[in-house]
């Protein structure tokens, strides 16, 4: 069943109801009206059969013909009394609001030989209370049709909007991001519209920022492995392709000393090399020393190393004791400050750094500032930052970049710890 027809199935329900209470109030108090009215009928009964007693010529049907609520008939001789027949609803509701004891008649024997009958007629009040019933429901069926039109006309409007924002929603699910809606009409459908075309504005820049980022991504995998390459074979290559020539050479010379010893020193220095690239490569490649060292020294280390290289002085502040961290989280963390530290060398033209690494209340917390130039935050981050803010929600944590011109960078990252 549509919306439509549940909400004009409960509008029905609720005025049958209301109808009904209605009805049932009209006749509550048409009891009360009627039991006086009858009282009065009564008495005038009671009256009439009085005065036609003592004066039968009183009693002229020019006068008693329009009388309410009482009939007065004149019978023929022989003729039997009896009450007006009812039927249908008259009769239903005639026995609902009347006695029967007062439907009785009197049927008088006047003394110029006439026979009357003198009885309380209900039809008037019956009628009445009918044409009241009657009205309600022609007033209460009014206003059920015209709440019928205007929920259908108000809910037809609604369910267009509804019918394009399904119409829109497929498309997006297709991946047609550049669908949007009129911004037009009620003030729910303009926010509605306003809301969704930002929604879909806000998919469709991430997309491209997506592609973008993948394709930047693609193309370090690959100057990562070009890199791998050249430094493998320019670099180790001819290392090894030397120790191969002097290992040849050691083999010719074996009755000359003094070469033996030379090749032999150079052995040594290719092998010292060729160690070293070995190890710097490795080091690209995975940070080892966090398998041997703690992560606040390992922080020390990098540190030194970075300022060895670009010549730009740090501080390092710990605070109390860390708790242990899991490989995972170490690597996060450590590739972080890696990170950090490459986009301060290349774009934040600082003479130093500080980094503090502290826990408390349950929470590791690190902060690296720099007293470079600064600039304004960028709207789409590049690779380094967007890298710093996955590896921020792999850690659980959230990353905080706050820059300004002239006052350099400042890196706050807080994330949860498990302490056993």
């Amino acid at each position: 069943m549509s919306a439509l027809w549940r909400i004009n199935l409960w509008v029905c329900s609720f005025f049958v109801l209301v109808t009904v209470a209605c009805m049932a109030l009209l006749v509550h108090q048409a009891l009360a009206d009627v039991e006086r009215e009858l009282q009065s009928a009564e008495a005038v009964v009671e009256y009439l059969s009085e005065t036609a007693e003592r004066d039968p010529v009183s009693l002229q049907p020019r006068l008693t013909g329009s009388l309410r609520h009482v009939r007065v008939r004149w019978l023929e001789p022989g003729e039997a009394a009896q009450l007006p027949v009812q039927a249908g609803l008259d009769a239903w509701l005639g026995q609902l609001m009347f006695a029967e004891a007062r439907h009785n008649a009197q049927v008088l024997d006047l003394q110029d030989g006439r026979r009357v009958q003198i009885a309380i007629d209900p039809r008037d009040e019956i009628d009445e209370i009918w044409d009241s019933l009657q009205q309600l429901l022609s007033l209460c069926g009014l206003a059920l049709v015209s709440s019928l039109f205007a929920i259908r006309w108000a809910v037809r409007r609604g369910m267009c909007l509804l019918d394009e924002l399904l119409w829109a929603l497929q498309q997006v699910s297709g991946g047609q991001l550049k669908v949007r809606l009129r911004a037009e009409g009620l003030p729910e459908a303009r926010q509605l519209a306003a809301h969704f075309n930002r929604m879909t504005a806000t998919l469709e820049q991430t997309r491209a920022d997506n592609t973008r980022l993948t394709q930047t991504l693609l193309a370090v995998q690959e100057q990562e492995r070009t890199h791998l390459a050249q430094t493998l074979h320019d670099d180790l290559g001819q290392y090894l392709a030397g120790i191969r020539a002097q290992a040849c050479l050691l083999r010719l010379a074996m009755d000359q000393p003094e070469t033996v010893e030379h090749t032999a020193r150079l052995l040594e220095q290719n092998c010292e090399h060729l160690q070293q690239g070995f190890r710097a490569l490795v080091h690209d490649l995975y940070p080892v020393v966090l398998q041997h060292l703690p992560l606040s020294e390992a922080f020390s280390l990098l540190l030194e190393q970075w300022q060895s290289r670009q010549g730009i002085a740090f501080r390092f502040i710990v605070g109390q004791p860390l708790p242990p961290l899991s490989a995972p989280d170490k690597t996060h963390l450590y590739r972080l400050l890696q990170e950090a530290l490459t986009n301060i060398a290349r774009h934040a033209e600082a003479s130093q750094v500080r980094v503090r690494l502290q826990h408390h209340g349950g929470r590791l917390r690190l902060f690296i500032r720099d007293n470079g130039c600064g600039a304004q935050q960028p709207q789409r981050p590049g690779v380094g930052l967007y890298s710093m803010f996955e590896r921020a929600r792999s850690l659980g944590g959230k990353l905080r970049i706050i820059s300004h011109p002239g006052a350099g960078w400042a890196l706050a990252l807080s994330m949860p710890l498990e302490v056993s």
